[in-house]
Parts: C-alpha cells; sequence; structure tokens
C-alpha cells in the first residue's frame, strides 16, 4: 500500500475514533441522566429500561469497533494494515473505504461469517 494511502485510511481511523469516543461519552451521560429521573409508574420504567438496554447495546457495539480500530492502528505501524488476516492477501481499497479497520477481505468475511 502507498504512504498517501496508508495516511488516507489513518486520517478516517483517527476521525472515526474522535467520533466513537464522543459518542461513548454521550451515551454514558444519558444512561446517567435516564438513571436519576424520578420514575412514577411502571411505563417510565419500561420506557426507561428499554432506552438503557438498546443505548448499552450501542455502546458494545461501538467499543468493539474501537478495538477493531486500535488493531487496524497496530497493524498500520507493523506495515500489516490492509493485508487480509486469514489469506494474507490485500483488502481492496474501496472494501478498506467502506470500513477502514477491516481485517478480512471479502472472501475471508464471508467465510467467518457462514462458520459463525
Amino acid at each position: 500500500m502507498q504512504e498517501s494511502e496508508l495516511n488516507y485510511f489513518k486520517d478516517i481511523l483517527e476521525e472515526r475514533n474522535k467520533q466513537i469516543i464522543k459518542n461513548i461519552d454521550g451515551v454514558n451521560k444519558e444512561l446517567d441522566q435516564l438513571s436519576s429521573l424520578e420514575l412514577n409508574d411502571e411505563g417510565d420504567h419500561a420506557s426507561v429500561n428499554n432506552n438503557s438496554m438498546v443505548e448499552s447495546a450501542i455502546v458494545r457495539q461501538q467499543e468493539q469497533e474501537l478495538r477493531e480500530i486500535n488493531v487496524a492502528f497496530a497493524k498500520i505501524v507493523d506495515g500489516g494494515y490492509g493485508i487480509c488476516a486469514m489469506c494474507e492477501d490485500d483488502i481492496g481499497f474501496q472494501r478498506l473505504k467502506v470500513k477502514p479497520h477491516a481485517i478480512y477481505c471479502i472472501d475471508c468475511r464471508e467465510i467467518v461469517e457462514k462458520t459463525n
């Protein structure tokens, strides 16, 4: 991968990393506010519980994406960025544009998804 392409993806990853941290902080503040509400009836409790479950699921998904981004940063440093973890072929530029923290090429991703 050319240095300019590597810098392009590094910039995208850094921006996404910042956005996710901002999102998680916002969700955590929202969850804190929800937990401090004085709820008067079961409907309110159900609504807050539902919102809390959804927000928690979003946080878990974004934390997973942060871990994947950190792996991508490490691969940029060690020279393995853009190489499929399974077949060791290059991950296509278009795939990386869609998911810059991808660790598998399209074919290997399909194999992994089918086995899970």
